[in-house]
């Protein structure tokens, strides 16, 4: 079997383990248990899982734990013990600097003042950009699971030696979610520098139209944005004179969530405007 052919081979089977991965979070990956899923020797499957992706098992594992406990933090009222347990986290203080996110994280300025208000006072800004070609991976289902088609870009492009290290990471979001249930929501986890890239499956091509856009910065975990765009529509939109375009909204991930912490994270929001 020549190199051409077994990329798109060793695709596949790593693709299988990555959806096993997200999908058993709760449960202990052994290793042998993961090489039958790529068809492959626990010898070496591991050591292309890891030239591919970048990280070893254990690293992914506990980056996705890590990031399903932050979201819990903001979006639940689970006991921070039960949350750390669920984890992998021995004990609470290894989990404190993610826990204290529930208390003194950014979603805190979103707490209503007495007149109803958000106490939030963030700094958005409006520029004109180009048109952006992109190359991603469709999702379809919870946003919050988006990161599952980052895991396929990637891999692909990776393992494709496509890779570059100045695309940039750039989701886009094609329903309401207020409007559109959660299971058929549809969503795109896309890079730049698509223009050089073939669009063989699982990749598809994609324009972000040119424009003015408001730009929201928001710092934390993904899980949290939701809070953002509900202060961008019900608060600055109002207050900024301008008008909505009938464009898809997209985010910008500026760093890299397996080399931050979840608290950490910086995304721009972009608002499409007349």
């Amino acid at each position: 079997m020549n190199g051409e052919t077994a990329w798109p081979l060793y695709e596949n089977r790593l693709r299988r383990v990555s959806a096993y991965i997200h999908d058993h979070l709760d449960e202990e990956l052994a290793m042998e248990r993961l090489a039958e899923i790529a068809c492959m020797s626990s010898y070496h499957w591991h050591r292309i899982y890891r030239a591919i992706y970048g990280e070893t098992l254990a690293a992914t594992v506990k980056r996705l734990r890590l990031h399903r406990a932050a979201g819990e933090i903001v979006r639940t009222e689970l006991a921070v013990s039960e949350i750390a347990k669920r984890s992998g986290y021995p004990n609470l203080q290894s989990f404190n600097r993610t826990a204290r996110y529930r208390k003194e994280g950014s979603h805190t300025a979103f707490e209503p003042s007495p007149d109803g208000k958000t106490k939030a006072m963030l700094d958005v800004t409006i520029g004109e950009i180009g048109p952006i070609e992109l190359i991603g991976v469709a999702h379809t289902g919870s946003y919050m699971q988006i990161d599952k088609a980052f895991e396929t870009l990637f891999g692909t492009l990776y393992a494709r030696g496509l890779a570059k290290p100045d695309m940039r990471m750039i989701g886009v979001y094609l329903d309401d979610p207020d409007l559109v249930p959660e299971e058929k929501l549809r969503s795109i986890a896309c890079v730049t520098g698509a223009a050089e890239v073939p669009a063989a499956a699982p990749f598809e091509r994609r324009t972000i139209d040119g424009g003015d856009y408001a730009v929201l910065r928001h710092k934390g975990p993904y899980a949290d944005m939701a809070k953002s765009y509900q202060w961008l529509f019900a608060e600055w939109l109002p207050k900024s004179g301008r008008q909505l375009k009938d464009r898809v909204m997209f985010e910008e991930y500026l760093n890299n969530p397996r080399e931050v912490s979840p608290t950490e994270l910086l995304t721009d929001i972009h608002m499409p405007l007349v």
